[in-house]
């Protein structure tokens, strides 16, 4: 019997040729018992490595299949996607050397699931799960779970019974396993103890509120979800403002996705498209440029003047001679650029303020032009403030080292200014691959400090009537970068016995060994990288474009213009919340007509110039775009219709009957329209089948294979 087999360190709850339970589902189940649930079921399916790949096998599929039926059929939740992506980064995270690629395959499952979960839905019903924004988490809420009670209290010896007779909720059950089965592995206990501190709501649960199933992707690094061509339809209608998630502009307006509707649509919503949004975000930024170097220029140094040091003019006490706008002048005083400079650096400021509060630092962290936001913002405070104690002081040293720090803003200005090209397939690869090998350089970098520091240590001591610290610390930071004949030049100075072996030891060590070993590990870093290019480019597309419509602000300003929003906030003490939403509204629209016009000429010759695109179906039939003759058949069409609460199979009923369940349903016509249903591209679909059968057929192949091996084992 499977029973007498001893445990071993990766034990299932579950042995693979039995049945899994899959659990019970309600519309109102809390997000946390949702990830316990969810997670439960993942653990048992998965007790091996597997590649995302490796998934769509039959073996491996098979396990992974009523849990997907299940939820496409029974389960009306709207936070099922946001649970499945939230725990592709909780198994990642608990990938360990005790379990190694096990979490990490878990986390595949998640995606998988998810993922096949949405290929069952029809497009209305796709921005229904997948922009559903989660509530707070309320601390220390417990929905009691009478399903996962009763399934604890039949199953568990004894041994684990509650002392005070209570019933048990399902995140106890989570911990504590079902049966005889409870001595498993410690790290499938790991995972489960781990899951009783997210159900009492801890800092995992909380850190997805207020984001959507799309964003939950993007912080867990779920980049195979991301790169499903389903995903992307929805990411694509967003960019293109075919999905907005504001309609009207008024008092009363809420943040919900929509399909945008031409017709009902305020115009001045439009200026959260996100496409429009990034292209008024370029033009800032170029203003931002412009406005820097106006700051800059006048005061570098000429011919005729030479300063004692880089950026300070030489001193004078006749300021007589002084014409307005020579270079002195433009550093003593400040001039209207330098007025333009700091609003501009005020409102970048609180622009990318506005933006961390809206996303949160979950989803602002994985943005990787945030890190540069942020340099942007701390070089220009850095200047400011050191530009105001130079002028008060009338100290040239200090003045001049504002302008020094001032100039070390083009080190993130100018190539913030380039993140556009993000959206170029090449740049969009060449990003991620230059974060990671970045991560590794900075991981190698700690060895050849290590070495440095011996090294550097030594030969000081060695060359201690020759050579000073700094001295030797730059000599050794040369020989290090090429410079290896300065080294043995230098070798006899620093000890005639034991500074040339020395130094032959080092120029070895660093310019061969090091320095090979960190270019092999680049390589290797951008070889991974390179591997999964497609993807890599999806997640930092998606990533950029969800970063343009996290806002859950009615009135978002354009920079320079948010700042006048900014001061009216202190009227908050004095006006009520309607007067001010309604002053805002009214400063939005007087402020921002010219950007409004600028976009509805654009829309206006683009629908022009395409000529028949309203006779022809759109890109995305099933979430429709601009057209009217889309948003017609869209009004024909049921639009998440309400769910009736059928009785979702309880675990205990057993895998047979699970079975026959599932067989009946899909006998049945289905309460979800299917994707097929939604008006996609016929040739798609036929593509798209013969991928799928050509994969079954592969599929099926080595599975024969297989059974003859086992056959001729056997025999």
């Amino acid at each position: 019997m499977a029973r007498d087999r001893p445990l071993s360190s990766t034990t299932p709850r579950y042995w693979p040729d039995e049945p899994l339970h899959v659990p019970c589902i309600r519309d109102d189940e809390a997000f946390p018992h949702l990830l316990s649930k969810l997670s439960i079921y993942i653990t048992d399916a998965i007790v091996s490595p597997h590649s995302f790949e490796e998934l769509r096998s039959p073996v491996v599929e098979q396990r992974l299949s009523p849990l997907i039926d299940y939820i496409a059929d029974s389960v009306h939740n709207r936070a099922i996607v946001c649970a499945l992506l939230a725990l592709k980064g909780y198994f990642t995270a608990l990938e360990s050397d005790e379990n190694r690629g096990v979490n990490l395959s878990r986390g595949f499952a998640c995606e998988y699931v998810a993922w096949r979960f949405l290929t069952h839905l029809s497009g209305r019903e796709l921005i229904h799960f997948l922009l559903y924004e989660l509530p707070p988490h309320e601390v220390g809420t417990r929905n009691q779970d009478e399903e996962a009670g009763l399934v604890r209290q039949t199953s568990l010896p004894p041994s684990a019974q509650p002392l005070d007779g209570s019933q048990p909720t399902l995140l106890d059950s989570s911990i504590l396993g079902h049966g005889e089965d409870v001595a498993e592995s410690s790290a499938d206990d790991h995972v489960r103890s781990s899951l009783f501190e997210i159900g009492d709501g801890g800092d995992f649960v909380a850190s997805f509120d207020h984001l959507n199933a799309l964003e939950i992707a993007a912080v867990t690094n779920a980049k195979k979800f991301l790169s499903q061509r389903v995903v992307q339809r929805i990411i694509e209608s967003i960019w293109k403002g075919d999905i907005v998630f504001w309609e009207t502009l008024d008092v009363g307006s809420e943040k919900e996705a929509k399909i945008y509707n031409k017709r009902k649509a305020d115009p001045y919503c439009r200026l959260r498209v996100p496409r429009y949004l990034k292209t008024f975000e370029a033009l800032f930024l170029i203003s931002f440029v412009i406005v820097y170097l106006a700051v800059l220029i006048p005061v570098q140094r000429n011919s005729h003047s030479r300063p004692r040091r880089p950026g300070v003019p030489p001193l004078t006490t006749n300021y007589s001679e002084i014409d307005l706008g020579s270079p002195i002048q433009n550093f003593r005083h400040i001039t209207p650029a330098e007025i333009l400079l700091y609003i501009w650096l005020v409102a970048f400021a609180y622009d990318e303020f506005g933006e961390y509060m809206d996303a949160g630092t979950a989803f602002y962290t994985t943005d990787f032009w945030s890190l540069w936001d942020i340099g942007i913002v701390a070089i220009g405070v850095a200047f400011f403030i050191t530009r105001m104690i130079g002028l008060s002081k009338n100290s040239d040293e200090i003045i001049g080292t504002a302008f020094d720090i001032l100039a070390l803003e083009a080190l993130f200005l100018i190539p913030r200014l380039c993140s556009i090209l993000s959206l170029n397939p090449y740049f969009g690869t060449i990003i991620p691959c230059l974060r990671e090998m970045t991560k590794d350089f900075f991981k190698f970098l700690s060895i050849v400090a290590i070495l440095y520091l011996g090294f550097l240590t030594t030969f000081t001591l060695l060359a201690r009537d020759n050579f000073s610290l700094r001295e030797m610390s730059w000599i050794l930071v040369k020989v290090f970068f090429g410079s290896s004949y300065l080294g043995f030049d230098v070798a006899q100075d620093i000890s005639p016995a034991l500074g040339p072996p020395l130094m032959l030891v080092f120029v070895t060590l660093t310019n061969i060994l090091l320095i090979t070993s960190l270019i092999s590990l680049l390589s290797n870093s951008l070889t991974r990288i390179l591997e999964h290019a497609r993807d890599e480019y999806l997640y930092i597309y998606s990533i950029y474009v969800l970063e343009a419509s996290t806002s859950n602000r009615l009135t978002y300003f354009l920079p320079p213009l948010n700042l006048i929003p900014l001061l009216l906030r202190p009227l908050r003490l004095l006006i009520a919340p309607e007067k001010l939403r309604k002053a805002r509204i009214f400063l939005l629209k007087a402020t921002h007509a010219p950007f409004v016009l600028a976009i509805w000429s654009y829309e206006g010759l683009a629908d022009y110039f395409a000529g028949t695109r309203k006779s022809q179906p759109p890109e995305f039939p099933s979430l429709g775009g601009p057209t009217d003759a889309t948003a017609r058949s869209l009004k024909r069409s049921s639009y998440l219709r309400p769910f009736t609460s059928r009785a979702p199979m309880v675990a205990d009923n057993g895998h047979n009957s699970f079975m026959r369940h599932m067989r009946d349903n899909r006998g049945r016509k289905s309460s979800r329209p299917t994707t097929a249903t939604a008006g996609i591209d016929p040739q798609g679909d036929l593509r798209d089948l013969v991928l799928k059968l050509s994969s079954q057929i592969e599929d099926l192949t080595v599975m024969v294979a297989d059974q003859q091996k086992v056959k001729q084992y056997e025999g």
